[in-house]
């Protein structure tokens, strides 16, 4: 059976971003809603009752479906009702969803939206073609939406498996590790927040220009978004993030606040180098607090806060260029809402 719907209200966060107009509020969270029920009926279609629960096992619990929320936002800058864009919103979240049970399977997770992964409670293989079987409907959602949806989805699948690619492979010898960080951030996450408000905005006739502007918008979002993921795996407990504290640390997964402690010749790199080794080289990450501590005190977390304003403060400038509205003030409140989650 399909998890169960979470109690927390689903237009929650489309309530905090639109203060000031109830009927942007009201379209966001109705949108919302028929997602939601769009997302459980997919899970449910599945002829064998496991494939159904699997499929739909983070469907019910936590998260604050982003990506679903940004289609219906960029919706607003078409010129067609914006019910059109629940399909896109749909699409969005199956496709992000699929790229979480992937990325729960190579990062060996046990926690997922505050419950288990579907790695941790099925096994790896069982999530993998779970996986595979959300990005099947989602390829087939996009292909009753036309050519546009099928050629977005499409290039956002290529780019979140390249950057998986890039991410377990490394950087060369000759790489510049954080330009490789970038690269990887990029396809993994930048490109399905770019994808939503794309997705929206194509469903509701929106000019091409204001399409490319949302795109610009979301990869530099998205690239903030993932920094302050990254800062959250090192300051945040797994009560409030859902994910196990430390994870990225633990299973030397180079987020932007390690490549920045390890750039230069301060004295916390030498032992903190060490330390990720030791977190690295067994299960239960013995040097983990100690390199936690370090990241604190070296000032790689303030540095790495720095970078994600600045990618804030590109996608601002991207939403500038929008027409002006309550839809181009949500941007700015998603970018506000990104700021403060580590805080």
């Amino acid at each position: 059976m399909v998890a169960p719907a979470t109690t927390e209200p689903k237009g929650s966060m489309a309530m905090e971003l639109t203060t000031g107009d109830p009927a942007l509020t009201a379209r966001l969270e109705r949108g919302m809603d028929a997602s939601e029920e769009q997302l459980r009926a997919l899970a449910t279609e599945a002829r064998d009752p496991c494939v159904a629960e699997v499929a739909g096992h983070l469907f019910g619990p936590g998260g604050k479906r982003l990506r679903p929320l940004l289609a219906l936002v960029g919706a607003e800058f078409g010129v067609r009702g914006p019910s059109a864009a629940v399909p896109a919103a749909t699409l969005a979240e199956l496709v992000h969803v699929a790229s979480l049970y992937h990325d729960d399977v190579m990062d060996q997770a046990r926690t997922r939206r505050g419950v288990p992964s579907v790695n941790a409670r099925w096994g790896n293989t069982t999530a993998v073609l779970a996986g595979n079987w959300l990005l099947s409907k989602a390829a087939q959602l996009a292909a009753e939406l036309g050519p546009e949806a099928i050629r977005l989805q499409s290039k956002v699948t290529n780019r979140l498996i390249m950057g998986q690619i890039r991410e377990l492979v490394g950087p060369s010898d000759d790489d510049d590790p954080l330009s490789h960080y970038f690269t990887v951030v990029a396809g993994k996450s930048a490109s399905l927040i770019a994808m939503a408000l794309q997705l929206g905005a194509v469903r509701t006739g929106a000019p091409e220009p204001v399409v490319q502007a949302l795109a610009e918008y979301g990869e530099h979002l998205g690239i903030a978004f993932q920094i302050s993921d990254d800062i959250l795996d090192i300051t945040s407990t797994s009560e409030v993030s859902g994910k196990e504290q430390g994870k990225d640390l633990a299973i030397g997964v180079a987020s932007l606040p390690v490549l920045l402690a390890l750039a230069d010749e301060r004295p916390e790199a030498g032992e903190l180098r060490t330390l990720l080794t030791a977190a690295t080289a067994g299960p239960e990450g013995t040097g983990l607090p100690r390199a936690v501590a370090l990241l604190h005190r070296c000032g790689a977390l303030a540095e790495a806060r720095t970078v994600m304003h600045g990618r804030l403060l590109r996608a601002r400038t991207a939403a500038n260029g929008l027409p002006d509205g309550s839809a181009m003030r949500v941007l700015h409140a998603l970018c506000d809402f990104v700021a403060r989650r580590d805080r």
